[in-house]
């Protein structure tokens, strides 16, 4: 099964050093340490001979991040009972996922982002082709792009970007004609560094 693969590959991930610091774990824009809040996204892979990745795609009237390709997820409200409760909550509330449909594997590493979240990425397995329904205030669409493009290092960029008078980087991923970046691109690729993709395979 899909979801015992991806289990073995992300403990063995998470057992052995991959060279995984600071700077890939936190906005390359945080100077100094920062109070954050507890959030969540749900790395959502459908469970096909070639595995896929369930990506949103902002609304573009939303105040923050208007149009960026996003997992979906949120704040771990005071009602969640874990970060893996909110992730769920909020893919239901996003995109309509029904919670018992996911496959829960595990987490994989956290990312501190500049607007003051401690992000956990919260990996499951759900069935191919479900009918998800976009919440239009949050979401314009959702899409599917091939786990193994999205995981390729050959695929991602590293690209800098000036702030307040220092260069930065951040990493970028384009795939049809969507753009990956920022949080979402540093989670994938900290993720692929956690999973072997051979260990993937049927």
């Amino acid at each position: 099964m899909l979801a015992d693969r991806l289990r073995a590959a992300l403990t063995e991930g998470h057992a052995r050093d991959i060279g995984i610091g600071l700077s890939d774990t936190r906005d390359p824009r945080i100077r100094e340490d920062m109070v954050l809040a507890p959030a969540a996204v749900l790395v959502a892979i459908t469970d096909r001979p070639e595995p896929g990745l369930i990506l949103t795609q902002r609304a573009a009237s939303l105040r923050k991040h208007a149009g960026q390709v996003a997992f979906p997820g949120g704040r771990v409200d005071e009602g969640d009972a874990d970060e893996t409760a909110a992730a769920l909550r909020e893919a239901q509330e996003e995109i309509g996922l029904p919670p018992r449909l996911v496959d829960i594997v595990g987490t994989s590493d956290r990312y501190h982002t500049f607007t003051g979240f401690d992000i956990i990425p919260v990996l499951g397995v759900i069935p191919p082709d479900l009918p998800l329904t976009p919440q239009a205030s949050e979401v314009a669409e959702w899409f599917e792009v091939p786990l193994s493009y999205a995981l390729d290092p050959a695929n991602r960029l590293r690209k800098p970007i000036e702030f307040q008078g220092e260069q930065r980087h951040f990493y970028e991923i384009i795939w049809e004609d969507k753009r990956i970046w920022g949080i979402t691109a540093a989670i994938l690729a900290n993720l692929s560094r956690r999973l072997n993709l051979g260990r993937l395979a049927a």
